[in-house]
């Protein structure tokens, strides 16, 4: 198995992770949104919890001035509330924030944004009432999803306000694949709707949650696509007759950045007892650049992928909440500050989808060739008989396609700037947007490899009389369990989306 340049998720039951006295990383997000597992708080994480919320209480007892716990919020925070006042603030809080638009995320998108919050308060900084993390944890833990719309948030407030609608009883969820009333889910399960209290709607709402969790889907994804793409790429170089020259191990530790001597020691090892490049070295110079800079190419985005890890690591580390509360109930302060500002996440998200942009980008230049007989030696849209068959012309296109939508979508989010809530929020992260718009540059890319790895495979029938590499050969044998041979024009969508789903669903495994 190809490096992952970090190891699997290891929780603390074969299906439980738990928060105890280390934040969660983005693979045990993945876990609990992804394959389900189960989220739950150590007996410290909630001694955390209730310690902050004791000096919430205190607060209010005191009458103390303090954001959003008993004032407005935004450019309400001068505005000073009382008594009833404060729950009924949470509450509409909550409602008046549950106002986005479009479709409703997918059900893992909206479970990891849910587990990136839960992660936020167990630091214990936030004040939340432990029902309500309770509840947060019960609609994670009974697989009662949210429908929370896709759209409508700069970087925080609207997902959350979704969810928390949730634990009142408001609006719909789904629920065993049914989609359904919040209030019957809730009583099916036998919960019932939270009672909420000062500061938990504006912690329900706030902070960097939306943007965390749907990034960590998205750097998962990202590290599964660039092992993928090593392989496929090699698949290609073995089929073009690349030169082997290009990725000598003494020549790449001459540019020594770590993806790119991964991505070289890769390719070695899969292309290992090739007889098929055996027979081609020497007869070109040197190949095209798409070729022989795999290494380069792919290290690069490897590397861009790595840094956006820790930036996404480090979130999940911090707390991001407005006011934060330090101290005990003792002896506190309460902090009005900026860390909801999702500024470090929304950069590596746009990192991120350059990165995945690029992949899919050299991935159709590669495919691109396969195709054309006048630089591939190959049956020109590598089918028995061109013309009355156009083969694999089409499925360029769509690869061509998909990586000029990437291009748009890889224009960076983080900087197209807006103003909010009457000047207050003049400087917003759309940390939200840039992990939304990485998810399909991420789907995308995927798909472009999907066309690759059969084209690439579809060449291998033409050249079969010649072993190939160790890994690339067995590349070709899992791609031929899921995917015929090509020999006529058939229908080729199910196809490019079988094999979509292989590399969405499983790692590159090789020996």
């Amino acid at each position: 198995m190809i490096c992952r340049e970090e190891p699997p998720v290891h929780t603390n039951s074969p299906t439980a992770v738990v928060i105890d006295t280390q934040p969660l990383t983005f693979r045990q997000v993945v876990a609990v949104a992804r394959e389900g597992a189960r989220l739950e708080l150590s007996d410290q994480a909630w001694q955390r919890v209730e310690a902050a919320r004791a000096i919430v209480e205190r607060i209010v007892e005191s009458g103390e001035r303090a954001y959003g716990i008993n004032t407005g919020l935004g450019a309400l925070c001068n505005v000073a509330l009382h008594d009833d006042q404060l729950a009924q603030l949470s509450r509409n809080t909550l409602l008046s924030h549950a106002c986005g638009v479009g479709a409703p995320l997918p059900a893992e998108q909206t479970r990891a944004i849910i587990c990136a919050a839960v992660n936020n308060y167990a630091h214990g900084h936030s004040g939340i009432q432990r029902p309500v993390l309770q509840g947060l944890l019960d609609l994670l833990n009974n697989g009662i999803t949210p429908c929370v719309p896709a759209q409508g948030s700069v970087g925080y407030l609207t997902h959350m306000a979704h969810v928390g609608i949730a634990l009142l009883g408001v609006g719909d969820v789904t629920w065993r694949g049914q989609r359904m009333s919040a209030a019957q889910a809730l009583a099916d399960c036998g919960m019932t709707p939270v009672q909420l209290g000062a500061k938990d709607g504006l912690s329900l709402v706030n902070g960097t949650p939306c943007m965390t969790g749907l990034a960590c889907l998205a750097l998962a994804d990202a590290w599964q696509l660039a092992e993928w793409a090593d392989v496929i790429g090699a698949m290609s170089f073995e089929a073009l007759g690349g030169q082997l020259n290009a990725f000598d191990e003494a020549v790449l530790a001459l540019k020594p950045h770590p993806g790119m001597q991964q991505v070289g020691s890769n390719l070695r090892a899969l292309l290992a007892g090739s007889q098929r490049l055996l027979s081609q070295q020497a007869l070109r110079t040197q190949d095209a650049l798409s070729i022989r800079s795999i290494p380069q190419i792919h290290g690069a985005c490897r590397d861009q992928i790595a840094h956006a890890q820790a930036q996404i690591n480090i979130e999940l580390a911090s707390v991001s909440d407005n006011p934060l509360l330090l101290g005990t109930p003792d002896n506190y302060r309460v902090m009005s500050q900026a860390n909801p500002h999702g500024e470090s996440v929304a950069m590596a998200a746009d990192l991120l989808c350059i990165a995945v942009a690029e992949l899919a980008g050299v991935a159709e230049r590669r495919l691109d060739r396969l195709i054309n007989p006048l630089v591939s030696g190959l049956p020109a849209f590598l089918v028995a008989q061109p013309g009355v068959n156009s083969g694999m012309m089409i499925a360029q296109y769509v690869a061509a396609a998909l990586v000029g939508e990437n291009r748009q979508l890889a224009q960076p989010a983080v900087v197209d700037n807006f103003v909010t809530s009457g000047l207050q929020e003049d400087h917003l992260s759309l940390g939200t947007s840039a992990a939304l718009k990485l998810l399909k540059a991420v789907e995308n890319s995927y798909r472009v490899l999907a066309i690759e790895y059969l084209l690439a495979g579809q060449a291998f029938e033409f050249l079969k009389a010649q072993s190939f590499g160790v890994g690339t050969e067995q590349a070709w044998r899992r791609l031929r369990q899921n995917v015929a041979p090509y020999d006529q024009d058939r229908w080729l969508a199910p196809d490019i989306e079988t094999v979509f789903n292989l590399l969405k669903r499983s790692e590159p495994v090789w020996s």
